[in-house]
């Protein structure tokens, strides 16, 4: 049960920081932000561990690569519903 309630939390601010970085409105709602961000980590930490052998030892640069994986997605997932004004 822990482990579940710790990989939504995880997956929410994941995917909260994901959306910050992602310029404009992003309606993708609590649950995708949860499911963005929980794929979000899953990739990212995929990436740190095919750079680095043991990836918590790499906490910084993990996170940072979580975020961005994160935010890749959010952008992907927005993208064609999002208002463009030039």
């Amino acid at each position: 049960m822990f482990l579940v309630l710790s990989v939504v939390i995880g997956g929410l601010i994941i995917g909260a920081l994901g959306r910050l970085v992602v310029p404009g409105r992003t309606p993708i709602g609590c649950l995708g932000t949860i499911l963005v961000g929980i794929l979000g980590s899953v990739i990212g930490w995929a990436i740190a561990r095919a750079l680095y052998r043991y990836p918590e030892n790499h906490r910084i640069i993990t996170l940072l690569l979580e975020v961005g994986a994160a935010a890749v997605l959010v952008s992907l997932l927005t993208g064609g519903r999002r208002r463009r004004y030039w």
